[in-house]
């Protein structure tokens, strides 16, 4: 069988040279006689592994040498944890902009330890089709928190909010190195890597210094593997990392530095969703419409509806929408083109294109668009 265009949303597809190094290795490494799944996280033969991973994205990503970068473990959802019992421990204060399913998340999560949470804005009143615009966030907060692309609403920060002294913290896990990004400007960034970096399994984390509080220091009962310091100090070894995510993550990032870095992967990135956008915006007899407002729209993600999303409450509309819906998506896949149903609280269809999505993909499913708008009109 040929390879089929995956626009899941996570685990997402990843670049085909990459898993061809991996299969190539998969029974002897670098001459080792063994995999890398097999190998010791203490050897002399996988140090240089994670060692190169960690240079390359301060090479990528510009990480200035006050900062930290960790590979941890838990995914995104246990960075909402991790951040509150970690950074809010001053004032005990933190400013959340909830933007979608992942923001809100967190902020439960922070209140759940105890952290006093502001939201201080929020795009609930549109179903999170836009991000709100705050410029400058003041106050006593321990720190703001923010969610960079929101996978499930298809939208994205075009700016970054004015925190002062407030150390500002944001998830980006759906858009981590596919477009530059001033480090800098941030106290906290973190991503599950499972979208632009590797298989699911180690989550990035890249945090200044001086915002790593001791253990003992952190919100009371925080457990010792959920404290940065643990990590940092033991340089992400602690335990036995996920090592062969971590060899996977460090090959993809070679190839996107072969590919011109982010600078190269925003290019790349911007023809795929245009491409789509356009034709989403243009397509005769308005059969599709994107759901995200522009000025707020994801390259990552892209939620779309068909003309039979009315938002009707009936129960003839609703059942000629999810049939719409669940035509297209069997069709789809009949056609090489994989997992795109939308998540339930949009609705219709969503194609995920991150990194490793080629351009030839995206041309192919509008191509199928096309085809089924003629077909269903």
């Amino acid at each position: 069988m040929s390879r089929v265009y995956n626009f899941s949303a996570g685990p997402s597809c990843l670049p085909e040279e990459v898993l061809k190094e991996c299969a190539a290795e998969m029974l002897d490494y670098n001459g080792t006689g063994q995999s890398v799944m097999e190998m010791s996280h203490r050897s002399k033969a996988y140090e240089p592994i994670i060692q190169d991973a960690e240079a390359m994205i301060r090479k990528l990503m510009k990480v200035p040498d006050n900062y930290k970068v960790l590979f941890v473990q838990g995914g995104g959802s246990t960075q909402f944890a991790m951040v509150a019992q970690n950074l809010g421990i001053h004032t005990g204060k933190a400013a959340y902009i909830e933007t979608g399913v992942w923001a809100k998340k967190a902020a439960a999560e922070a209140k759940k330890l105890g952290v006093e949470v502001d939201v201080i804005a929020s795009s609930k009143d549109k179903n999170y089709s836009y991000i709100p615009k705050v410029e400058k966030i003041s106050g006593d907060y321990d720190y703001a928190y923010i969610c960079f692309n929101n996978t499930i609403m298809g939208t994205h920060y075009e700016y970054i909010p004015d925190t002062g002294k407030i150390p500002l913290v944001a998830d980006i896990s759906s858009c981590v190195l596919s477009e530059p990004l001033d480090v800098s400007k941030f106290g906290l960034l973190f991503a599950g890597a499972q979208k632009n970096l590797a298989p699911a399994g180690v989550t990035l984390v890249i945090i200044r210094e001086d915002l790593i509080p001791e253990v003992e220091n952190c919100r009371a009962g925080t457990p010792t593997m959920l404290a940065y310091k643990t990590h940092a100090d033991n340089g992400s070894m602690y335990n036995t990392p996920p090592c062969y995510t971590i060899y996977v993550l460090d090959k993809v990032l070679h190839w996107i530095e072969k590919n011109g870095g982010a600078e190269g992967m925003l290019k790349r990135n911007k023809e795929k969703a245009e491409y789509l956008y356009n034709y989403l915006d243009g397509n005769e007899d308005n059969f599709y419409h994107a759901t995200t407002e522009v000025g707020s729209r994801s390259l990552m993600n892209v939620p779309f509806l068909t003309k039979y999303s009315t938002g009707a409450e009936d129960e003839a509309s609703k059942a000629k929408e999810k049939e719409i819906n669940d035509k297209f998506v069997k069709e789809a896949a009949a056609a090489g083109l994989v997992n795109l149903k939308g998540h339930r609280l949009v609705g219709g269809m969503r194609a995920s294109i991150y990194n490793a999505m080629t351009l030839d993909g995206v041309k192919a499913l509008v191509d199928f668009m096309k085809k089924f708008a003629k077909e269903n009109a």
